[in-house]
């Protein structure tokens, strides 16, 4: 049986994955484990690899979703893209990095936000 917390996070990627197709993404991969830690989402749009990062939050204090995508998790997906294209030979693939945060709970109809190119990379940061 899930946790609640663990159960929430699930309903967010689940509207997440959502809101992709609606939109015409096509969903490669779901919570992919990879080289020590988790890509939520992994999408194709218009021929852009999309790697996508999904937060959730039952409020807004603390800032809420938009402030959970710190510089050092930047990093770690970059890390964990880096991984994901090495293994499969995409040395030249188009990539994104979008975010889409969920504010709201059960009870309260969540807020959905799609930020795409969520944050850059620089040619340094990607580890081959």
């Amino acid at each position: 049986m899930l946790s609640p917390s663990h159960a929430f996070g699930q309903s967010a990627e689940t509207l997440a994955e959502q809101m992709l197709r609606n939109k015409g993404y096509r969903i490669l991969e779901k919570n992919l484990r990879i080289a020590g830690g988790e890509l939520d989402l992994i999408a194709k749009d218009h021929g852009i690899l999309v790697f996508v990062e999904v937060k959730a939050r039952r409020g807004t204090q603390f800032g809420g979703a938009p402030y959970a995508i710190s510089t050092h998790k930047q990093q770690q997906i970059i890390k964990l893209a880096s991984c994901y294209l090495s293994q499969r030979g995409l040395s030249n693939q188009d990539c994104r990095f979008d975010v889409i945060l969920v504010v709201g709970t059960d009870k309260h109809l969540p807020q959905v936000t799609h930020i795409e190119q969520a944050f850059e990379v620089s040619s340094s940061s990607w580890q081959w």
